[in-house]
């Protein structure tokens, strides 16, 4: 059954009021993403001013399930406040939820928070991939992206990512590619580094290492010994070999990545295993973004080529 429309702010049509903290239930906590930092910042800004916006929620089994405000909830307790603000979303989690993702840009909620949110509709309240499209106003290809970004994701990595251990940047672009090809091995890469306080930068060089620099290597930084392999590969960077300077030995690993790839993609592209729709949909976005600069990317690539001249 469709969701009737939500209004572009649900304010002003479910009234704000104060609700007891314990009241609220947090079941969907493990779809948003913690940030310490954030809610450091939040958690100074109560404590001064009060609440600015109200805690957003469903009544679902004469409960309030909280959907939008876990981090003031969680600055509440601390706080030891009894109450809080709260605004209604809807009396089941699907109007709730689609109203949340309808106003995601709004509310802040990232891919990943997104992709639980659909997971949700699509799992829990049985929502096909057509229907959570029709009803949030996206296409079929943006519902499946969503979904295929959980399928691919491990319970280990979801809940170092969720719970703010390890970076989401660096899973998505530095041990993403790696979920393919071997899940058990990012699975070892994560509990390892998260919750360390590495930069991104940082878990970059150790996922260098892990996947790539030989199983001496892999193995220390799998047992968490990260001291003495992020010293080791900075040292690599600082004294590049053949005479480069780190930012060119950075550019000649791109440059021969995607050489690597361009003769990956080109041989697996008429494939016919390639016939899942999850597949197509997130095949057809990236192809899209590819094309689109393709001509600019082949006019650098010519331009480096005539500068360079003959090795």
């Amino acid at each position: 059954m469709r969701a009737a429309p939500m209004p572009s702010r649900p304010e002003t049509r479910f009234p704000r009021c104060e609700v007891e903290l314990t009241s609220l239930d947090l079941r969907y906590e493990g779809c948003r993403l913690k940030q310490a930092a954030v809610e450091e910042r939040l958690l100074a800004s109560i404590a001064e001013r009060g609440f600015d916006e109200a805690l957003e929620g469903v009544e679902m089994d004469r409960r309030r399930v909280l959907l939008n405000g876990f981090k003031r909830h969680r600055c509440a307790r601390k706080l030891r406040l009894g109450t809080v603000p709260y605004v209604s979303m809807g009396a089941d989690p699907a109007t709730g939820i689609t109203a949340l993702l309808k106003l995601s840009n709004d509310r802040g909620l990232s891919i990943l928070e997104q992709a639980a949110f659909v997971d949700e509709l699509h799992r829990a309240c049985s929502l096909s991939v057509s229907a959570i499209a029709v009803e949030l106003d996206r296409s079929k290809a943006w519902v499946s992206l969503r979904l295929g970004l959980l399928s691919e994701m491990s319970a280990v990595v979801r809940e170092k990512l969720f719970a703010g251990a390890f970076p989401v940047y660096a899973y998505m672009y530095t041990l993403r590619p790696f979920m393919r090809i071997n899940k058990g091995s990012v699975d070892e890469f994560v509990a390892a580094v998260s919750g360390r306080g590495l930069s991104v930068r940082d878990i970059e060089r150790l996922a260098r290492g892990f996947f790539h620099g030989g199983e001496a290597l892999r193995a220390e930084i799998a047992r968490g010994h990260l001291t003495m392999p992020l010293e080791r590969l900075r040292a690599r960077e600082a004294t590049p070999a053949d005479g480069c300077s780190e930012f060119e030995s950075r550019m000649l690993r791109d440059l021969e990545w995607a050489n690597q790839s361009m003769v990956r993609v080109r041989a697996k592209s008429e494939d016919q295993r390639l016939a899942s729709l999850p597949f197509h949909a997130q095949a057809h976005l990236l192809t899209e973004g590819i094309l689109s600069r393709a001509d600019g990317f082949v006019a650098a690539v010519r331009r480096l080529h005539d500068r360079s001249g003959p090795a």
